[in-house]
């Protein structure tokens, strides 16, 4: 007896109309075309500047979209974010991540398989589950820059980090075995370096938190208009199962450590799965939940992957959004 012929897409009942922001330039998308279903998706945008984004997104509401795809890594999702925030106001579809790029830290949040596909997304929004999430906006404070949505923000020794990982990734470690081996090197680093080491070295920068705009405290060593590290994010969920804010709830949650001494940098393991203690604060480390947070950056900082130049900056929490899930 013959299986019977597998169900088209076009065939099933229920399915939502579907908008594809693919990125061609992302990692697992090189030397690869996307293959659209066989199914009315109303539109594929392939975006290759950022000027282009807010039409892209322009088209995909005029097209009634109900599901976006978002075909891409974290940058991808961040451009993306942004882009919407102009045209969808507080209507924004549902919003399903296929993780294609280096780094994919909110499909790690989000529990999400590596390979998910497009169908299995368009499926998925009949059939699976919703999950929300809050991304952080980023509006500079001067007006010079774009207002950006993002999930994770870093300074300091992240910065250094996220070079490292960029090696990391040459050798071919990828999410998160990258991130692994980027800390094991970022402690031996820390450990070792004089002041002047990338990963010591830190960034200048003032931190105010809440709407009072309360400075956070520095430890009485080090220089007191630096940080070793600035860690930023609305995600709860970490490659390779770490915890850099503990059990500190959101929105906005931050990590700041004032000076990599030894004594903190020895500790690092278990900081980085959420252990806590006044002695930590004592020694520098700073772990706070707020939902407004001014910053002002002496040096370059990243936001889900991509460096941007220092400057005054507000971070509040965004928009409530809805991702589609197996």
């Amino acid at each position: 007896m013959n299986d019977p012929a597998p169900v088209k897409l076009s065939e099933m009942p229920g399915l939502p109309v579907t908008g594809v922001l693919y990125n061609p330039r992302s990692h697992r998308n090189r030397d690869a075309n996307i293959v659209e279903p066989d199914y009315p998706v109303i539109r594929v945008e392939q975006p290759r500047r950022r000027r282009e984004l807010k039409d892209a997104m322009q088209r995909f509401v005029d097209s009634g979209v109900e599901l976006l795809v978002i075909n891409g890594g974290d940058g991808t999702v961040r451009d993306a974010l942004t882009g919407g925030a102009m045209v969808f106001g507080d209507k924004w579809p549902d919003i399903a991540v296929l993780p294609r790029g280096k780094t994919n830290a909110l499909t790690v949040d989000l529990g999400m398989p590596k390979h998910w596909s497009l169908e299995q997304a368009i499926i998925a929004h009949r059939d699976g589950g919703r999950v929300q999430r809050q991304p952080m906006v980023l509006a500079p404070m001067d007006g010079q820059e774009l207002t950006r949505l993002g999930f994770i923000l870093g300074a300091g020794v992240f910065l250094a980090a996220i070079d490292s990982g960029q090696d990391a990734h040459k050798f071919g470690a990828f999410d998160g075995l990258a991130v692994g081996v980027t800390a094991v090197w970022g402690v031996m680093q820390a450990l070792f370096g004089s002041d002047t080491n990338p990963w010591r070295r830190g960034a200048k920068a003032r931190i105010l938190l809440g709407e009072e705009m309360a400075e956070l405290d520095h430890a009485p060593f080090g220089d007191p208009t630096t940080r070793a590290m600035i860690f930023l994010s609305s995600l709860s969920t970490f490659p390779a199962g770490l915890k850099p804010f503990g059990d500190f709830p959101g929105p906005l949650r931050l990590a700041v450590i004032d000076h990599l001494r030894r004594r903190i940098v020895a500790r690092m393991p278990w900081v980085m799965r959420g252990y806590h203690s006044p002695e930590m604060e004592a020694l520098g480390l700073h772990r706070r939940s707020t939902d407004r947070i001014e910053l002002d950056l002496g040096d370059r900082f990243i936001l889900d992957g991509e460096v941007f130049q220092p400057g005054r900056y507000c971070v509040t929490p965004g928009p409530m959004l809805n991702f589609v899930i197996p």
